[in-house]
């Protein structure tokens, strides 16, 4: 049976994302997949049959011309679930300027959900939202020092990043719920995913195959994502683990901290402006 629900969801070429598509599509939705490899994102559209779009996190004008290609052929959009994200190693800045965690995890899919807002607030749209619950050991979050260009390590980056998506959630229902939009963030918890895969990455140095084993499947992790897109049993502007509303850190309950990190990430994504 289909539907007529349009579901994008960006890192969905591997992992949860991956796992949430197809999930999805069996059930019926209308899938539609961006990735960031050509190969993989491809691999994933063709064997669910769906349209596909490729982008680099890493390049704002690459999600500036993903937003420009959604809005082109995409009438409506029902869900967009913020997936894309992961602990990136040794501090890189990006063509914009930006620490690469911070810009693939926050300011890309921040400008992204910017970029499709009309058309999310017209659809009455839920934004899901990737978070980890490595949030709770983000230092103070320094609005002035937002990229971490004064103090870095790859998992306080990748912390901090995780903080902001649960904070730019809130934010999100706050501006745009009573326009009808629903936004949530979810920790999909531990999972056996490429997340951290690349070479030097203190995640994947500490992690042996042996304790691999015991992280969740992408399927359990992608469980709670599946629950958010197609029921409307949840709290807009919660933060939620295994379909329940979950703790959260005391930085990620201020509401004028996640206020203030909307006005540093517009000035960043939208300079000028």
């Amino acid at each position: 049976m289909t539907s007529d629900k349009v579901v994008v969801i960006t890192g969905a070429s591997d992992g949860i994302g991956a796992s949430a598509a197809r999930t999805l599509s069996a059930q019926g939705q209308r899938v539609v997949i961006v990735g960031r490899s050509a190969t993989k994102t491809r691999a994933i559209a063709d064997e669910l049959g769906a349209a596909f779009y490729l982008a680099d996190f890493a390049e704002l004008d690459d999600v500036r011309s993903l937003a420009q290609r959604l809005l082109q052929d995409l009438p409506r959009i029902d869900v967009l679930a913020n997936n894309a994200g992961g602990v990136l190693g040794p501090r890189t800045t990006t063509p914009d300027g930006n620490e690469r965690t911070v810009q693939v995890n926050h300011l890309a899919p921040f400008l992204l959900t910017n970029l499709l807002m009309d058309r999310l607030t017209a659809s009455k749209a839920s934004v899901i939202c990737t978070a980890s619950s490595a949030h709770r050991t983000a230092r103070h979050l320094d609005l002035d020092d937002l990229t971490h260009a004064r103090r870095y390590t790859p998992t306080s980056a990748y912390a901090s990043a995780k903080l902001m998506n649960i904070l730019f959630a809130s934010e999100v229902q706050r501006r745009f719920g009573p326009r009808g939009l629903r936004a949530v963030s979810f920790h999909p918890g531990v999972v056996r995913t490429s997340f951290a895969s690349e070479p030097g990455n203190v995640y994947h140095l500490g992690v042996t195959s042996f304790v691999r084993w015991f992280f969740r499947s992408p399927a359990k992790g992608a469980d709670t994502l599946v629950w958010l897109a197609t029921t409307d049993g949840w709290q807009p502007g919660e933060y939620y683990k295994d379909r329940r509303v979950a703790r959260r850190s005391k930085q990620a309950n201020d509401a004028e901290l996640a206020r203030g990190l909307w006005e540093r990430s517009m000035s960043l994504v939208f300079p000028g402006a």
